[in-house]
């Protein structure tokens, strides 16, 4: 196994070392019991003209003094110098989905404004093709593939994101960090069950989450559990329903004498879709199209992150908050809502080209990003648990591989200097390739051998054995910065290049095959799919009867 480990400064920008706090609190300290000293040292000598009273009260003062310097420095760690964290994550929100990125059509105002305030990222990248792995490469730092997390996850299913791995929550939290996370978990199939670890096992204080969709759509859910309790049928929708948690819980919940992480996840605009009909009526479609739904959805969500913004500045903590808008994966293009966009990229999610894990991304730090500010540096969501610990302060893990890099850089427009590729692995992407690498401009991917794996929810034994023997096959070579849509394919042209990006992403595929778990067999129930069926039909049975 590859034991090389990122590593990263202890000192964080714009924070004092934790060394350097407790140097300067001790030497405080020492000066004041120094000066204790040779002030009694001087009462000594004058006692005989002093007033006893005086010599009381001067004692007095410098004891106290000694006492609140130390105590200061002592509880300045956790104290709110260091900055609140807030992520916000979309669901199947493709690249071309905003009309800051591009859309024609689409109204995200609240998002087109945010941008014009921050870092807009080009090359901002999900850590996988399909939601369970995305969110999992974001929470860990790891290649979801290596976690051992290969698909998405149904309801009930035996896959989750273990005990044993350490989320960015957990190491925040551990550092001193109140926490929280609103919206869709999907890390574990067993949610809010005994058998696997929930979102406060993973890190979080406070939770409002499903374990994937709203159910049975995004209108008056009845799927969510807050801190391990069900609270039955919620009347809305689904973006504002997790909007207003998230608010409450910055007003009224948090510990405020604490920073905060916030992890905000969107089931936006993920199927099954319903919008409320203030947001489809802005949209103009032939009748019986489902566009104004889509369309709909997605300015339903930025409505809500716009709340969620307001929130922040009335509370004045814009200036102290990183935050971060971004999404698991490119646009889905269902049959019911063939309506997403990839803007200028290759095919969509499930796909290893570049509309498949190409996704916005956004970044606002007052002091540190600069309004309307561009980066075309390449960044991952792996990337993000070294970036946070190296703002906090926090070291990273090191007894495991962390696949991400701090973004850091990129703040003073300086490239990121990777030790580990970036990455991808998805056995049953729905194209030919299944494994993918970004090294600068240049793209490789590869086909496996052995049977295709389909896209699946069961874990099928033969499935399992695929993913222990499978080997790297053919390649295709790609200069991104050249050929955004990857239409010319340059191992011909590039035949050195191509042995070289390949022997790499050989070792590495190796590397992570060798360390992730497999699963039990298990039957997928198609819960979800069951519900949303049975809601559709009862839809179509009101809108007869009418």
């Amino acid at each position: 196994m590859n034991t090389q480990h990122v590593t990263h400064q202890p000192s964080p920008r714009g924070l004092v070392p934790v060394e350097r706090r407790l140097t300067a609190s001790t030497s405080a300290f020492c000066d004041c019991r120094l000066s204790l000293r040779e002030s009694n040292a001087s009462f000594a000598e004058r006692k005989a003209t002093l007033n006893p009273s005086v010599i009381v009260a001067v004692l007095l003062i410098l004891f106290v003094t000694a006492f609140f310097v130390n105590d200061v420095s002592a509880t300045e760690p956790s104290g709110a110098k260091r900055p609140n964290f807030l992520i916000v994550l979309c669901d199947d929100l493709g690249y071309g989905d905003l009309a800051c990125y591009g859309h024609p059509r689409i109204k995200s105002p609240n998002i087109d404004h945010f941008v014009t305030e921050s870092m807009k990222l080009t090359n901002c990248y999900a850590a996988a093709s399909n939601c369970s792995p995305a969110r999992t490469g974001l929470m860990t730092g790891r290649t979801p593939h290596r976690v051992g997390i290969h698909n998405w996850i149904p309801t009930y299913s035996p896959m989750h994101v273990r005990r044993s791995e350490i989320t960015i929550a957990t190491l925040l939290r551990n550092a001193g960090y109140n926490t929280c996370q609103v919206g869709k978990w999907h890390l574990n199939g067993m949610f809010n069950l005994p058998p696997q670890p929930q979102p406060s096992d993973h890190g979080f204080d406070h939770w409002f989450a499903t374990q994937n969709n709203a159910l049975p759509t995004h209108h008056n859910p009845d799927n969510f559990a807050r801190n391990g309790k069900w609270v039955g049928k919620l009347e809305g929708y689904s973006a504002h329903l997790v909007a207003a948690e998230a608010i409450d819980w910055l007003k009224n919940k948090r510990d405020k004498s604490k920073p905060f992480f916030l992890y905000t996840c969107f089931h936006e605009p993920h199927e099954p879709i319903n919008s409320d009909p203030k947001y489809k009526s802005l949209y103009e479609a032939p009748e019986g199209s489902t566009l104004p739904n889509h369309h709909g959805n997605v300015t339903q969500m930025d409505d809500a992150f716009g709340r969620l913004m307001r929130t922040v500045d009335e509370l004045k903590l814009r200036d102290n908050t990183l935050v971060v808008f971004t999404s698991d994966n490119g646009p889905a293009i269902t049959g019911r809502h063939p309506h997403g966009s990839a803007g200028p990229l290759r095919d969509k999610k499930g796909y290893m080209y570049e509309g498949g894990i190409r996704v916005p991304g956004i970044i606002r730090w007052p002091g540190h990003t600069k309004p309307g500010q561009v980066s075309d540096e390449p960044v991952c969501g792996v990337d993000l648990l070294p970036t946070l610990c190296e703002i906090a302060g926090i070291p990273v893990p090191q007894d495991r591989a962390i696949d991400g890099t701090s973004f850091l850089p990129i703040f003073d427009d300086k490239p990121i200097q990777r030790k580990t590729p970036l990455y991808w692995q998805f056995n049953a992407a729905r194209g030919k390739p299944k494994v993918c690498m970004r090294i600068g401009d240049w793209k490789i991917l590869a086909t496996l051998t052995g049977e295709t794996i389909k896209p699946y929810g069961d874990i099928r034994v033969h499935d399992q054995q695929n993913l222990r023997t499978a080997e790297l096959d053919s390649f295709e070579l790609y200069n991104l910065n050249a050929d955004i849509a990857e239409a010319t394919e340059r191992s011909q042209q590039e035949p050195q290049r191509l042995k070289a990006m390949s022997q790499q992403l050989r070792k590495m595929y190796r590397e992570i095959r060798g360390e992730s778990p497999v699963w039990p067999a298990w039957k997928w129930p198609r819960y979800e799919g069951k519900r949303i069926q049975a809601y559709y039909r009862a839809q179509a049975k009101i809108q007869q009867q009418n």
